[in-house]
């Protein structure tokens, strides 16, 4: 957001406050072993910025230095006061100023109780989608009872990162989404032995994290061209495999299964009932596996695979319904994370609290009866970072817009009060979606009041040639001061 309004708008100031110590949002946060991507650096990586490798699911520290390049070559860091929690948000009609209220945070992100206010003509919350405080951790019956160590990836500890700290030990992880996916390879390549217990099995797709064609379009084309043509192409193909599992899913299984088989050479018994859902792709997240490493792993005989329920956990491990039990010394729990809208923080429009459930999205980023509030939420079936170059794009219109108009406030409208109502994200029965997306906006059945979750689709209607900005359902107005009174 701030590297576009420097190139789109640079009359406009602005300030970036952030809960942490520094840069990098998730790949601060995350410190398991083999963090990393889990779409491809060329449509994750900002539209305007080139991603400079060969490697397209690239490691946590390398999408950070990435971030902090970029940063710095947009001068964006002396913007930037680290350490700050946003807590509240109000919303003035009269000065048309939202009043922000920050909570001071210590290195480690706890509230130090010394609490400042700024004021801002716009607020865009570029938070994320989950709590960095609270993940999902269900409990499990017998953990007192477990004389190991339990540890979720969301909290990682600093001694559990090299060889010295994991050679040998036998690790369960419990999970089968993308973390689990990621850090069962890489502690076996510390020299773990480890398990993935999961209740029931994940779709992932084995992929070269080198690709031909890609290292062949960088090599002969300039750099950005390279970088647009491989952003647009790697879009299509996500876009298209999403496509197909809606329309032809019995396509998309096959497919990945032959993928998965050839793989496991050897071990593709495992496919069923390991590898092989009860749900169609894209139905949840597909994982990515790069060079197939989760599937090396099993193949060679340092990871392994259970497909089971948990009955208890005991002293030395865990008890399974099927009377198998898995000895540990450690267990991760890659149980998943908890949505959070707006980084919690509950608008006040007037000195009314807003229950964001009770709004309508506008074009996925602004909510229906709330002024000059943006927020970014991107792909569920793509790169986050796709939707939020639009997003910004789009907002740089906007503000320009407002400027045009001699206008201080911007706020989308419903007319039409019967207006049906879907839950923001639609058609995506993943569990951390269906525990907490009741507490977000609603979507319709008519554009703008949609959240799509096409790249293709968004950016015909964000930044097409024939979009107009002024669509009637945004109210541009400013102020009107109430006379003093005398008496």
């Amino acid at each position: 957001m701030a590297c576009h309004l420097t190139r789109e708008c640079p009359t406009k100031t602005y300030a970036i406050v952030e809960a942490r110590r520094d840069l990098g949002g998730t790949w601060d946060l995350f410190r398991y072993p083999g963090i990393r991507s889990d779409s491809d650096m060329y449509t994750l990586g900002y539209d305007f910025k080139p991603w400079a490798s060969d490697i397209a699911i690239a490691p946590g520290p390398m999408i950070k230095d990435y971030i902090r390049e970029t940063a710095e070559e947009f001068d964006v860091l002396r913007h930037i006061t680290f350490g700050r929690r946003v807590v509240g948000a109000s919303w003035d009609s009269e000065t048309s100023q939202w009043t922000v209220t920050l909570d001071h945070a210590d290195d480690a992100g706890n509230p130090t109780g010394e609490t400042e206010m700024m004021t801002c003509n716009w607020l865009q919350m570029c938070s994320g989608y989950y709590s960095y405080s609270n993940p999902h951790r269900p409990d499990f019956p017998g953990e007192a009872d477990f004389q190991g160590q339990i540890v979720h990836p969301q909290e990682w500890p600093d001694d559990l990162q090299t060889r010295e700290h994991l050679e040998g030990k036998k690790i369960v992880v419990i999970g089968s989404g993308a973390t689990a996916v990621t850090l069962i390879p890489a502690l076996a390549d510390e020299g773990a032995h480890v398990t993935m217990l999961q209740r029931s099995p994940t779709w992932i797709f084995p992929a070269p994290n080198r690709n031909p064609v890609t290292i062949g379009m960088r090599k002969v084309l300039p750099e950005k061209v390279a970088y647009s043509a491989i952003r647009k192409l790697n879009a299509w193909r996500t876009e298209l495999a999403y496509t197909t599992s809606r329309k032809n899913p019995a396509k998309l299984r096959k497919m990945i299964n032959k993928q998965v088989t050839k793989a496991l050479g050897d071990d593709a018994a495992l496919i069923d009932p390991h590898f092989t859902p009860s749900y169609d792709p894209w139905d949840q997240r597909l994982c990515l596996s790069p060079d197939a490493d989760i599937f090396v792993a099993i193949r060679e005989g340092r990871a392994a695979v259970v497909t089971d329920h948990i009955e208890t956990f005991d002293a030395d491990g865990i008890v399974l319904q099927s009377g198998e039990r898995l000895d540990a010394d450690i267990i991760v729990t890659a149980t998943g994370l908890e949505l959070l809208a707006l980084g919690g923080v509950t608008p006040v429009v007037d000195g009314e609290e807003i229950n964001l459930a009770d709004t309508f999205t506008y074009k996925s980023f602004m909510y229906s009866g709330i002024p000059n509030l943006g927020t970014t939420f991107g792909y569920i079936n793509a790169s986050w970072t796709l939707r939020a170059d639009l997003v910004a794009r789009y907002i740089c219109r906007l503000l320009a817009k407002l400027d045009e108009h001699g206008a201080s406030r911007a706020m989308p409208v419903v007319s039409d009060p019967a207006m049906p109502q879907r839950p923001y994200i639609d058609d995506f029965p993943a569990g951390y979606m269906e525990r907490k997306i009741h507490l977000y906006p609603k979507q319709s059945d008519r554009d703008p009041w949609t959240a799509s979750q096409s790249y293709a689709y968004d950016k015909k209607h964000l930044l097409g040639p024939d979009v107009e900005v002024d669509d009637g359902v945004i109210e541009f107005s400013s102020p009107v001061r109430q006379p003093a009174t005398t008496g």
